[in-house]
């Protein structure tokens, strides 16, 4: 197979990487890509933001699949004018993208499935936000309706915090869901989809503060890792029968089947998983874990999906751990500083995200999320430890990371509420 994929961060540099180890995959391009990528896949520059664009590189390379990373071109509806011209396409198409690039519809989507999920009000006036705070209670959990790449969500005790937050989301022009807080650990659940099917990936944990000991604002997501040993037994049975199952069955009956990767961001409550959001991708930095212990051929898995054929397909997984800890450049979350030099990111296991080759050849940022560097081991612990030995080979001037991915977990603390 030829597979061109569409983005440029550290999702689609794991997702080249397990797509290098199927014997079906012969030829891999990338648009736009990166430092990194460029010595997985031919190269092709794109605006990711321009349906044209993307389709004039497809048009270009000719592949047997394309695999859309990003969230953006897919609620832009890239899938929707790629398969117009015949390609066979690994992501949802705009309609059934809505899941992820409007709460209120995901929540309008899990209300008329009967999915477990947390309380929630919209709120498109400023008017309305105390009404929506009082019925939602403390600690208050603000949202952005629309796409924020992982930063649009305040989760505080201060209800000043969440007034301001919902109040400037209201002045983009975005309208806001306050949410009832869901009490207990989080846990993120790929399932690729082929619009009737959904078989569900190795679950997942990412952090997404910014600070260790989930300090200040959120983030794009700082580090994660997999498995979960603390997961409740049957885990993915559950949320494969109260989530995913009822989800696609709904989206089928609404007339925009959902296929491509469908993400389940849960939190585990004393009561069972109940779904705080959706996304319509491949999760970052997720990806990086999951993928890094997948056996099972890659392309040939997301080809079924994007051919409506998955059938049985059963999955195999390395008995392994692994762990992604981001380097992030200064200033991030904030405006990022970009330019600085990069040295000891060319050693295996480190994914580029925001970085660019400078005219000299050398390595640059280019983004707040630089890097995700990836440890495995045979448990969580070393997994961690060799994913710190990375970080720390690595330089960035100004550069930042958490010091705590998979911490908890490793020792054991990772408590689901309602458990000994």
């Amino acid at each position: 197979m030829r597979i061109l994929v569409i983005g440029s961060g550290a999702r689609e540099h794991a997702l080249l990487r397990a797509l290098r180890r199927d014997p079906d995959v012969a030829d891999l391009h990338i648009a736009p890509g990166n430092a990194g990528t460029r010595a997985l896949a031919t190269s092709h520059p794109v605006n990711v933001t321009d349906n044209a664009a993307i389709l004039a590189v497809a048009e270009a390379v000719s592949p047997d699949l394309v695999i859309i990373g990003p969230e953006v071109p897919l609620v832009n509806g890239a899938a929707d004018v790629l398969r117009a011209r015949g390609f066979a396409v690994f992501g949802p198409s705009a309609a059934a993208a809505r899941i992820e690039g409007s709460k209120a519809f995901a929540k309008d989507v899990m209300a008329a499935a009967e999915v477990p999920t947390a309380k929630a009000v919209a709120v498109s006036a400023a008017e309305q936000i105390d009404a929506a705070l009082d019925a939602c209670g403390s600690p208050y959990v603000v949202k952005d309706d629309g796409l924020a790449a992982g930063k649009g969500v305040v989760v505080t005790e201060d209800r000043a915090a969440a007034v301001a937050h919902a109040r400037a989301v209201l002045e983009l022009g975005h309208p806001v869901l306050v949410e009832e807080f869901l009490a207990g650990p989080e846990v993120s659940l790929f399932a690729v989809c082929d619009g009737n099917k959904a078989i569900p990936l190795l679950p997942a944990q990412d952090f997404k503060r910014v600070g260790d000991g989930d300090s200040g604002p959120n983030t794009g997501g700082m580090g994660a890792y997999a498995p979960l040993p603390w997961a409740p037994a049957g885990l993915v049975d559950t949320v494969q029968r109260t989530v995913l199952d009822p989800v696609l069955a709904e989206m089928g009956r609404r007339g925009t089947p959902f296929s491509g990767l469908l993400y389940a961001g849960l939190v585990i409550t004393a009561t069972g998983p109940k779904v705080i959001e959706f996304n319509c991708r491949f999760g970052d930095p997720e990806t990086q874990v999951v993928l890094e212990l997948l056996d099972t051929p890659l392309g040939s898995l997301l080809a079924a999906a994007a051919a409506g054929g998955l059938g049985s397909c059963p999955l195999s997984w390395r008995g392994a751990a692994a762990v992604t800890v981001v380097i992030a450049a200064e200033n991030y979350p904030g405006s990022p500083v970009t330019g600085d030099v990069i040295s000891g990111a060319d050693t295996d296991g480190v994914l580029h995200a925001g970085t660019a080759v400078a005219p000299d050849g050398s390595v640059i940022s280019a983004g707040g999320r630089v890097l995700s560097v990836v440890g495995t081991g045979h448990d969580l612990a070393q997994a961690r430890e060799r994913a710190y030995e990375l970080v720390r080979s690595v330089h960035l001037r100004g550069s930042h990371h958490r010091t705590d991915i998979a911490l908890a977990a490793a020792e054991g603390r990772v408590r689901v509420p309602g458990t000994a």
